[in-house]
C-alpha cells in the first residue's frame, strides 16, 4: 500500500533533499518506523526518544491532524498523504 510523506523544506536535508517520500505502510506508526530505518535524522526531527511525535511538530494524514484521528495508530490506505509541519517561530 503506497503512501506519500511530504517533507517540508526545513527538513529536506534529513531526507536526502527529497520533498516527497513514497513507502508502503498500514499505519502512521509503521510509516514512522520505516522512516527511522531509511532516514534516521528525519525521524529524529519528528519523534523523540520514546517514539512519540515531538510537541513542536504537526503530523497530518491528508487534511486531518494526527491528534484528531487515532494518533500513531491511524490506519493508512493507498494514496494517503502524511504531511510533516515543524513549528515556525521567530521574533
Amino acid at each position: 500500500m503506497s503512501i506519500t510523506i511530504w517533507v517540508p523544506a526545513p527538513l529536506r536535508a534529513t531526507s536526502g533533499g527529497a520533498s516527497e517520500l513514497s513507502l508502503s505502510a498500514s499505519s502512521v506508526r509503521a510509516a514512522l518506523q520505516q522512516l527511522e530505518r531509511r532516514h534516521p535524522s528525519l525521524y529524529a526531527s519528528i519523534c523523540d526518544e520514546t517514539g512519540s511525535v515531538r510537541r513542536h511538530v504537526g503530523v497530518f494524514v491528508n487534511r486531518s491532524h494526527l491528534r484528531d484521528l487515532e494518533g500513531l495508530d491511524t490506519a493508512l490506505k493507498p494514496g494517503d498523504v502524511i504531511t510533516i509541519l515543524p513549528a515556525v517561530s521567530g521574533g
